[in-house]
């Protein structure tokens, strides 16, 4: 009997499944009745609705991780070093011409003895 059953089973296209999944997603109609009209079980929407959404997350997770290794990301990167380089050295400066300006403002004669 369950022979009978499998081999009567319809099987769905992944053409078939990006035309149903959206359509429900989209809300026109209910989900309850897209199912009836498609024929499928409201489990079996939701079963490939969840693997459309995270297949759709996986995908936007590669690309991201593509876009951040790009020779243009990578540049960018390189240059922020170098500016965060130079301003470590301007603040170093900074501090020395402080500690001349300060021994320059606060020293006595006393001191020269």
């Amino acid at each position: 009997m369950k022979d009978i059953l499998r081999a009567t089973r319809r099987h769905y296209s992944t053409e078939d499944k990006i035309r149903i999944v959206p359509s429900g997603l989209r809300g026109e109609d209910s989900i309850a009745e897209l199912c009836r009209k498609e024929g499928i079980a409201q489990c079996l929407y939701y079963s490939w609705s969840k693997e459309f959404l995270e297949a759709g997350k996986r995908r936007l997770a590669e690309d991201t991780a593509l876009a951040a290794a790009s020779d243009e990301v990578l540049s960018m990167r390189s240059q922020t070093e170098k500016i965060e380089g130079g301003g470590a050295l301007i603040v170093r400066g900074l501090v020395e011409v402080d500690k001349r300006c300060f021994h320059i403002c606060f020293h006595t004669p006393a001191d020269n003895v």
